[in-house]
């Protein structure tokens, strides 16, 4: 398949305004007589180099591919689960590269260019993507692409492989189906957007869960989901719609629990005010290495939205029941430590109530005696 042949048909296809269905007669009509076969391997190659991301678009498509990374034409690596192995593409030139990325911006919705070098966008499917031209990426231009998970992980599912060990997943049930308010922490790709969609199925099918997203990711298994998505500012700088006014929004959606799928700006106030006023049962997620070093990551975020130390330990002690945080060890991702949160000294803290070992060893930490008197064996508060 030529080059020249992909750009005339990704032509036609934004002259004429075609869908994915019109596909197939373009290709057919462009090459001439062609196999059923052969036919159907053209659609799929020129489907990636006109909607998709053209070579890279095979291993976005790999079961169990969560990223692939370009830091140049012949530096393509992928991360399977496992850790980042190289992958066998070439890409061609830099410009080949340079072309890709602004393709994939302009799919996103955004600009990339000279006076933008730098672009986080979410593609059409789901697809978030991270590109920066040179010469800001000294070397060239990098793409960074996270693949929007396709398994829809139950409950049941997690205790099974072992990221709910031991007693953690009768603990989180009871916390869930007693309307604490959970804080699901961890680094990145430890699955944190995966245990909180497990754990909104959990909730009761009679009640209304909003969900508030920089991307659409949440996806539970669960009758009365409303997601909102925040909204980028366009190319005039007009139009933005952020996660702090989403929140406000939900409030007025007759929510009976109210989700941030990340917590990483401004909007911390929020959603602990949120939480701190009658909507019980909420659930948000945040980054940090230990749950211990969640209060200076909410200070940190605090200082954003104007909340000094003392006024953001005072809304996160009484808005937050309990820090869930997640660990990954190697292919492993398990929940490491459930905490409680604290105020101690003016400032925050999160004391643990339980722990789990990198042998898999469940043990009680200082603070389990203070969670199952206020929660119970059932997750009523008593």
């Amino acid at each position: 398949m030529s080059p020249e042949l992909v750009a005339h048909v990704r032509r036609r296809v934004l002259s004429e305004g075609l869908g994915p269905d019109d596909l197939a007669p373009l290709v057919r009509e462009e090459v001439g007589v062609v196999g059923r076969e052969d036919l159907a391997a053209l659609v799929r190659m020129v489907r990636a180099e006109v909607e998709g991301a053209g070579p890279l678009q095979p291993l976005l498509d790999a079961p169990g591919v969560t990223d692939v990374l370009v830091n140049g034409p012949r530096e393509v690596w992928v991360d399977r689960g496992a850790g980042l192995e190289r992958a066998d593409v070439d890409l061609g030139d830099e410009a080949a590269v340079r072309a890709l990325a602004v393709r994939l911006a302009s799919a996103g919705g955004q600009r990339l260019d000279d006076a933008v070098p730098v672009v986080d966008a979410r593609l059409p499917d789901g697809t978030r993507l991270h590109a920066v031209l040179a010469p800001v990426a000294a070397d060239g231009t990098t793409l960074s692409l996270r693949v929007l998970g396709r398994t829809r992980w139950t409950f049941a599912d997690l205790v099974r492989c072992g990221t709910l060990p031991g007693p953690v997943g009768a603990l989180l049930h009871d916390l869930v189906r007693g309307r604490a308010n959970v804080l699901v922490s961890g680094g990145t790709g430890t699955g944190k957007t995966t245990l909180l969609s497990a754990l909104l199925a959990l909730v009761p099918a009679d009640e209304r869960i909003v969900v508030i997203e920089e991307a659409g990711e949440l996806d539970p298994a669960h009758p009365h989901v409303v997601r909102l998505v925040s909204r980028r500012p366009n190319v005039e700088g007009a139009g933005e719609i952020g996660l702090a006014e989403l929140v406000r929004q939900s409030l007025r959606m007759r929510p009976d629990r109210v989700v941030l799928g990340e917590c990483r700006g401004a909007e911390v106030r929020e959603v602990l005010s949120a939480l701190n006023t009658g909507h019980d049962g909420g659930c948000a997620t945040i980054h940090a290495n230990t749950a211990q070093d969640v209060p200076a990551r909410l200070e940190a975020l605090g200082a954003l939205a104007g909340l000094d130390r003392e006024a953001l330990a005072a809304q996160a002690v009484s808005a937050l029941d309990a820090v869930v945080h997640l660990r990954r060890d190697g292919g492993r991702r398990y929940v490491s430590q459930v905490g409680v949160v604290t105020r101690e000294r003016g400032g925050l803290q999160v004391v643990v109530a339980l722990e789990v070992t990198a042998g898999g060893a469940v043990r009680h930490g200082p603070a389990w005696g203070e969670l199952v008197d206020r929660w119970g064996h059932q997750g009523r508060p008593r």
